[in-house]
């Protein structure tokens, strides 16, 4: 979480909203899994504007 500027800021957004660290950071984790999951699919390499969505 600390190296993608991506993950990072949601990872700051929960905690901020009130969440705990832990669910913050499965909440990255799942995000990170769903993205990945979507480009082995497509078939495409990592590209930072999708991942913002």
């Amino acid at each position: 979480m600390q190296c993608n500027p991506i993950f990072k800021a949601t990872y700051t957004r929960l905690v901020q909203s009130g969440k705990p660290k832990k669910v913050a950071i499965i909440a990255c984790v799942r995000k990170m899994v769903v993205i990945l999951n979507s480009m082995l699919r497509d078939g495409v390499m990592w590209d930072e504007n999708i991942a913002r969505n």
